[in-house]
């Protein structure tokens, strides 16, 4: 079920009046309805994988009871990693076994031996990474003895899959999420405004900036070949405003609906393409992620303490595991590498923290900005392309000096309406951002005009024809 479709269009107002009508009777009832209703919204993309859902919610579940209980170090050590390498194993065994098991034969056969793997023929459980990942973190708190095991199976249940980030996040913390579960809510009229506002928001991100942007992207990276670079530019940019469109539009939907059942979610974006340099653009991307990996990885293994060695050993693991938690593909490896040395040199001066505080955005600023979108839109190649060769073949295109047109954007009527169409959505996109952060909001505020020029625009701009899934939920 796609947030942007009308089965959820259904969904969502039938799940809302049921939520507020059981908040009468009880807590214990109401958060049973949000658990069933993410169930369901589950299910229908595959309801054979929800049996997986619930076995890693049932282990992590036990596991952390077990461990606050064990009564030596010896115990306690059993159940957590019982519980960190079962949910590795399934994450390996479904998103990463054919990976290896292909890299592997083409090793092999480099050195002139020919081997033939067993693969799984099945597809990607929707949200594995997303819903695995907030079980691990879950049970990593307990372990280290910062939070105590949830004893409600049903709350436990819906923090795992809370249907309104089930599937791409954001990656929710048990110390942020579960507390909230445990009281009562009490329907407040402006918060569920402002959420209907901010589903809106990201209704138009993904249906009029991403999707409109997503004809021209996906033309130009299957056959760049056949492209001039003036085109492959073009076509590199608006894959930024793509996937940014598309992810942070899953997240304002995800956000906006669980205002509406009176739950505050982890914030996941904060403008990342007005970003000054690389780790600024890292504070503000996908921040769920971030700094999941910065608290169970990066600051375990020694974060910024230590010699300058340790520091980029340490740089260059979380960029390289970030890349490849996004998919078992090698572009996802490189792009982690390629951001990884674009933040290196701030690491080595010593200017990776340069950007921690708005302090407002100067003229001056702005050149640091279009070369930190620039690079990072470079960047997104790699992870657009379907395999190494590709990317490197769009980027030699783009440094083509021989032919800088840009025909393909009009060669007839539909495609220069496309082309309109995808600018002005971006640029009013850009707007809104730039006017918020002026403001000084740390996240987009939408007055009722605002509001009304976005359903004006998604009425008669939207990419309805082609209904398009969300690009995250591939990961």
């Amino acid at each position: 079920m796609l947030f942007n479709s009308i089965e959820y269009l259904l969904f969502l107002p039938i799940v809302f009046a049921l939520y507020w009508i059981t908040n009468k009777k009880s807590l214990k009832l109401q958060n049973l309805l949000l658990l069933a209703s993410s169930y369901f919204f589950y299910a229908c993309w595959d309801w054979r994988f929800l049996f997986l859902l619930m076995f890693s919610t049932a282990l992590d579940y036990f596991t952390g009871i077990k461990m606050h209980e064990a009564k030596n170090t010896g115990g306690k050590k059993f159940w957590f990693w019982l519980s960190i390498i079962v949910n590795l194993g399934f994450l390996g065994i479904f998103k990463y076994y054919n990976f290896f098991a292909d890299s592997f034969a083409d090793v092999l056969s480099n050195f002139g031996f020919q081997a033939n793997f067993w693969t799984l023929k099945v597809i990607l459980p929707v949200g594995i990474s997303f819903y695995t990942f907030h079980g691990l973190s879950y049970v990593i708190d307990i372990y280290k003895g910062r939070i105590e095991p949830e004893r409600n199976v049903v709350d436990y249940s819906l923090f795992v899959s809370y249907f309104p980030l089930l599937v791409a996040g954001p990656i929710e913390r048990a110390t942020h999420l579960l507390p909230q579960l445990k009281k009562r809510r009490v329907f407040d009229y402006d918060k569920a405004v402002e959420g209907i506002f901010q589903i809106i928001w990201g209704l138009f991100k993904k249906i009029v900036v991403a999707d409109n942007c997503a004809f021209f992207v996906n033309q130009l990276f299957d056959n760049s070949q056949n492209y001039s670079a003036g085109e492959l530019w073009i076509g590199a940019l608006l894959f930024a405003f793509q996937i940014y469109g598309d992810f942070s539009g899953y997240s304002d939907i995800a956000l906006g609906t669980s205002k509406l059942f009176g739950i505050d979610l982890l914030r996941n974006f904060k403008f990342p393409y007005f970003a000054k340099d690389i780790a600024d653009f890292w504070r503000r991307w996908h921040i769920s992620l971030s700094t999941w990996f910065r608290d169970y990885l990066y600051v375990p293994l020694g974060g910024s303490h230590g010699s300058m060695l340790l520091k980029v050993r340490n740089t260059f693991i979380i960029f390289l595991v970030s890349g490849f938690w996004h998919g078992a593909n090698w572009t996802f490896i490189v792009w982690g590498a390629i951001h990884a040395f674009l933040f290196l040199p701030l690491l080595l001066a010593n200017k990776n923290r340069n950007s921690l505080a708005d302090e407002g955005y100067k003229y001056k600023d702005i050149p640091k900005i279009l070369f930190t979108f620039i690079l990072v839109s470079l960047a997104w190649v790699f992870f657009r392309a379907d395999n190494l060769h590709e990317a490197v073949q769009y980027i030699a295109g783009m440094f083509n000096p021989k032919d800088i047109s840009f025909h393909f954007f009009f060669k007839n009527a539909k495609y220069l309406l496309l082309t309109i169409i995808s600018f002005v959505s971006v640029l009013f996109l850009i707007s809104i951002e730039w006017s918020n952060l002026k403001r000084g909001n740390s996240e987009v505020l939408l007055s009722k005009k605002i509001v009304f020029v976005l359903l004006l625009m998604l009425f008669f701009m939207g990419a309805y024809k082609n209904q398009l899934s969300f690009i995250y939920f591939q990961f």
